[in-house]
Formats: C-alpha cells, structure tokens, sequence
C-alpha cells in the first residue's frame, strides 16, 4: 500500500504473481493484467495526486489479508473526463488482497462510491455508479 502513496507503480506491481488483478466492487471496474492496474493507478493519481490512507488496520487469514483504512484525497486533476473541484475527500475502505504463497493474486476494494463522488462535488456521476 505504501508504494501506491509513493507512486512507485512498478514496485507495487512486483507484489503480485505476475498478473496483477484489481477490482474495483461499487463500480464494478476490474484491471486485468500489468497494462491495465498500471493505467489505472496512473490515471487515478493523476485525479488524485495527493491520495494517501490513514488508520489502517490489517486482518491476516490463511491466504489473505483484509485491510481496513480510510481513503483521502484530492480531486485535483481529469476525473472521468470533468475537471479537477479542488475538493477533498474521505471514506473508509476494506481491502481484501488474496495470495497465493507470498505473492498477491487479486486485490478487491469495497467503499462507498456515492460518499466519494459527493464529497468531491461531483454527484453527478452518480449515474455512472447506479448501472
């Protein structure tokens, strides 16, 4: 999580089992493959050049880890092809990262989208979230 804050894609990337698996549960988004996790953290930091998380809590199982945290932000740049707000966001998040020995085989996020879109004043993409 760490090398996400930093933007150290690459590193982040090494942490999976050589095909990387994001998913994105309330929009129903997944990134399939390096390309694709790789465009979207670019893309998202680009939205959100300042996205950190605070208070995080980790929950270890047999092939897994469970982390809960609060996600912030700033929409500061292109998010969904509208123009940066300049406001700021925070919502809590459960990351779930499945492994297979000491590699990450999928990392699957829940929050909730609505608060995100709202808090950043832009619940017009409310829609985008509903189908």
């Amino acid at each position: 999580m760490d090398t996400e804050v930093t933007k150290e894609f690459d590193r982040t990337l090494a942490t999976f089992n050589g095909h990387p698996r994001y998913e994105i549960v309330p929009t129903k988004q997944v990134f399939d493959g390096d390309d694709e996790v790789m465009t979207y953290y670019r893309t998202t930091r680009t939205a959100f050049p300042d996205q950190r998380h605070e208070n995080a809590s980790f929950h270890v199982t047999d092939d897994g880890v469970i982390v809960e945290f609060d996600l912030l932000g700033t929409n500061l740049g292109e998010f969904y092809g509208l123009p940066p707000t300049g406001k700021a966001f925070r919502v809590p998040v459960i990351a779930v990262f499945s492994f297979d020995g000491d590699r990450i085989t999928n990392e699957r996020i829940y929050f909730d989208a609505a608060t995100l879109v709202n808090q950043i004043g832009r619940s017009e993409l409310l829609s985008l979230l509903a189908g």
